[in-house]
């Protein structure tokens, strides 16, 4: 059975081969291409057409301009992006690029290898620590911002949403908080409600639009 197939892009030819090392030892992906910069990234996606990309944020060229370029060209392309940067800013300029996930280094190589699966899977997925700092950004929004706020939600929904945002099933939240997946259930409707939102990627949105405004 043929794996995820995973291209990396990242100037550090010793972390490239770590993660590879990583996901082949965890099995169900296959490497088909290396990188260092944009224009490598761009070559990749063209020519290998992986799955999903890895790219470094700080690539020469610029990790948020090689996405937009990819997804210009190739607007089915999955891509995630894998660094060290928590900056707002690199946060929000890789999310309306395009780019369906956002992962710190640092996390445990099979976190990143669910991570990849579900982004595959057509989820989004931003590490806690981000979507915790962005609950908190809609949170802090004026008063006299028209689009929906978070601070409608109660405490136990916004931990509701913040793991909606990072991709898990009403059954793993269940799991995460000691709820009911009944209970998980009914607040969603909640936050779909009070989100005015159709459904659990357009609640994601919600908190990815919260990055742009940081």
């Amino acid at each position: 059975m043929t794996g995820i197939r995973i291209a990396i892009v990242d100037d550090h030819p010793i972390f490239r081969e770590g993660v590879a090392s990583c996901l082949s030892e965890i099995g169900g992906f296959d490497l088909v291409g290396e990188g260092n910069c944009r224009v490598d990234a761009e070559l990749l996606a063209e020519r290998a057409k992986p799955d999903v990309m890895l790219l470094d944020i700080s690539m020469p060229g610029g990790g948020p301009d090689a996405v937009a370029s990819i997804m210009e060209r190739r607007p089915s392309q999955k891509i995630v992006m894998l660094t060290v940067s928590e900056s707002n800013g690199d946060v929000a300029a890789a999310l309306k690029s395009g780019a369906k996930g956002y992962v710190l280094k640092g996390v445990g190589s099979r976190t990143l290898a669910d991570v990849l699966k579900l982004v595959h899977a057509g989820e989004m997925y931003l590490s806690p620590v981000l979507s915790a700092r962005m609950v908190s950004n809609m949170l802090h929004r004026q008063e006299d911002d028209p689009r929906p706020r978070l601070d409608t939600l109660s405490g136990r929904e916004q931990e509701v949403l913040r793991l909606v945002a990072n991709g898990l099933s009403n059954k793993c939240i269940g799991r995460e908080l000691d709820l009911h997946e009944k209970t998980v259930k009914h607040h969603m409707t909640r936050i779909f409600s009070k989100l005015k939102v159709k459904n659990r990627t357009e609640a994601a949105m919600a908190l990815r639009d919260a990055a742009t405004q940081a």
